[in-house]
This record gives structure tokens, sequence and C-alpha cells, in this order.
């Protein structure tokens, strides 16, 4: 096990009608002026944002309104939260929604206070030194956003679309306030994907070549044997109290980083799907769907017994000490077989990508066959990622049953 520090101070309110305790909270920190950051729909049309303007306005807290966030949240709506914030000098931000939400929410935190443009930040080009804090009303379990210090977002630059990411501790929700209740109106597609997100994030952490971590590929399987467990009822029965709770804390737990510290983790899956859902506008869950299964199956001789491990403790398949590579190929076959039941596309057809665009994929992505590289499990040039898209655009969905 490698040495880490962990610290994760987001207080997690949890459960029936907390969302009406929200004035009171961010008055209990002293904030006086919060911006609202949501995407609208369902948010509007169930009420919610209306009881939420109410508990602010009978805690004394002031508020501002910004709508409009998009899945795959654009900087353009950024821009204008940073602009609105500074005119209205507001203290706190407030996100009400899922990720794309609340990672648009953390980008105006970052960008309040910054001088210069806040894509820089996520370039690489600058380092923030302070940021606005941010609380969280949770309505899409998924992203985990809500308790972890990232945030994605993506802007055209240059005639190429980027979806980039930003790790930083200014980035930790100050609270989030968790009431499963709000997730039952969610479509089922959706549930499917946020299930498919939380894996994804345990999966990248699970992948690892740190050896002597035990108890964190303890909680990794633990996290994703529940998951399958509860998606499974969630999508059959989508008013189950205990299956929504359940996966609306796991999605917590599986992006907190709890499951990866003292462990080296990978994100090249995650970065192979970004390049997806920025040229097709994909559900980035679905998009994970399509490329987990083929990122596994093109690195599966780097390490057989870790995905034979893994086949075995979360899929229940009988370990082959024989022929381990049976056994961790039939993980992967079990892996799809799940995703297909719940809804999930499995290649590139399923959500009307190209072969053809592979090229344009692997740009966006910025690999070479020299220091511009992916991943960390296994190390992947510009040649690797383009196996993984073919692997990925020539599955065939109808072979999964």
């Amino acid at each position: 096990m490698e040495n880490f520090e962990f610290y994760r101070p987001t207080r997690y309110i949890f459960g029936i009608d907390t969302e009406k305790k929200v004035g009171e909270v961010v008055s209990g920190y002293g904030y006086k002026k919060v911006m609202l950051v949501y995407g609208g729909g369902s948010v509007v049309r169930s009420g919610l944002l209306e009881r939420i303007e109410k508990s602010l306005s009978q805690s004394g807290i002031e508020y501002v309104k910004l709508g409009g966030v998009k899945p795959n949240p654009r900087a353009d709506l950024v821009y204008e939260g940073i602009e609105l914030g500074r005119r209205e000098q507001v203290d706190f931000m407030l996100p009400v929604g899922g990720g794309s939400v609340i990672d648009t929410a953390k980008a105006i935190a970052l960008g309040i206070p910054f001088e210069g443009d806040f894509f820089d930040i996520y370039q690489g080009k600058a380092k923030p030194k302070t940021a606005l804090k941010t609380g969280v009303v949770l309505t899409i379990p998924a992203a985990g956003s809500e308790g972890s210090n990232s945030t994605v977002i993506q802007k055209e630059v240059d005639g190429k679309v980027l979806k980039l990411g930003c790790g930083s501790d200014f980035n930790v929700p100050l609270f989030a306030i968790m009431n499963p209740v709000l997730t039952y109106s969610l479509p089922v597609y959706q549930i499917a994907c946020g299930v498919t997100d939380m894996m994804a994030h345990i999966m990248e952490r699970y992948f690892t070549n740190t050896r002597g971590v035990s108890v964190t590929d303890r909680f990794c399987e633990g996290l994703l044997c529940s998951i399958i467990d509860s998606a499974i009822i969630a999508v059959r029965d989508p008013e189950n109290y205990d299956a929504r709770a359940n996966l609306m804390w796991a999605g917590t737990m599986a992006h907190n980083n709890i499951c990866g510290v003292g462990r080296e983790q990978d994100w090249a899956t995650h970065h192979l799907e970004h390049q997806l859902s920025a040229l097709y506008d994909c559900a980035h869950g679905a998009g994970l769907a399509v490329m987990f299964p083929a990122w596994m199956e093109y690195n599966l001789n780097h390490d057989v017994m870790r995905f034979a491990q893994f086949a075995n403790r979360v899929f229940g398949c009988d370990m082959n000490f024989s022929d381990p590579k049976e056994t961790a190929l039939q993980g992967i076959r079990n892996l799809r077989s799940f995703l297909h039941d719940i809804g999930m596309p499995l290649s590139f057809a399923d959500i009307g990508a190209s072969e053809n665009d592979i090229p344009k994929l692997l740009n966006l992505l910025g690999v070479d066959e020299g220091e511009h590289t992916e991943g960390h499990f296994v190390v992947l040039r510009r040649s690797d990622c383009e196996k993984i898209y073919r692997i990925a655009a020539k599955f065939d969905s109808s072979t999964v049953y």
C-alpha cells in the first residue's frame, strides 16, 4: 500500500425531506447570498426548486438563480454564472441536481475569484488559489460530485470540443443534502447511466498495480455488489426506497476516494469516454458502458488474476485456477450482460457513433506514441487507444442475452 492523506470534510444530510433543511444549514454556516444552479425540467416541475427557495427565504438567505445546465456541462453557462456571481456578490454556490449541475457550480465557484479565464485551470495552465464554498442538493445518484474533489466541463477550443476535468480540494462540497425520494421520477435509462458511472468510478480505482490493498479491494467489491443488487431492483421498482437509498449512498462512496486511497488509479477509460460524449453528446454513463468492457478486454493479459478476482468476487464466477483467463473473460461477459439487462448500450452502433470517427476521437484525446499517454494500470499510447475504440466499435450487442 502506498502512503496517502485522506480528508473529505463534506457533511452528509441523508434521508426523507432533508431538502427542507437547506436554509437552516446554509444559515448555520453564516452565508448570506447564494447562487442556485439547476438544469430545469423536473427540478422545477416537481416543486423542488420552489421548496428550496422557500427554505432559503425563511432563513433570511438571499439568492439568485441560474438555470439551463445541460448534460456534459458547457463552459458558456459557467462564464454566465461567473459574471452573475460577481455582479450579485454571491458568497455561496448551491447546485440542485446531479453531476452536470454540481460540476457547473464548482466551476463557477472556482471562476468567480479567479482573475483569468477559468478554463485555464482545466487546461492545466493555472492553479486555483481560492474558491467559493459549495453545498449540494442531490437529485441524481451517479457522478459522486456531491462528495468528490473533481469537476468536468467541456468547451470548444480552436475548433475542437475539449472535455476536461479539474481536481482540487477547493471543489469538495461543504455539505450534501441527499433525499432518495427525489430520485423516484428519474427515467429508468437515467438510473442505469448513473449506475454505470458509479461502477466505473470504482473500477478505475480497482484495476491497479499496487499490491497489499485488500481493504480497499474489499470496499470496491462490496460496493459493486451492492450497486448491482440495488440497480436490478431500482429499474424494476422505481419507488423502492431502500434500493434508491443504497444507490444514492453508493454513488457518493464510489467517488469520494475512500476506495482509492493508498493505491495507484487508472482513469484511462473515463478519458476515452469523454471524447465520445464530447463528439456525440451521449450520456456519460452510456459511453462508459461501451468503453469499460472494451478497455478490460484489451488489457486482460496485463494482470489476469486481478480480472479473475473481479469476476469471482463481484459476479460470483467460479475461479478456474488452472485457467484464470477463462474466469476473467466470464467476468467481462457478465459485466456486459448486466449492463445490457439494465438497458445500457454496449457498442458504438448503440450510441450512434461511427468507427470512421476514431481518428477524431484520438485527436481529441491528445495521445501519441511518445510521452502523451493515457492510464496507469497499463500505459496506453495512441495505437493502444485506437485498438480499444475498435473493440468497442466492432462489438455486436446482439450476442448478449
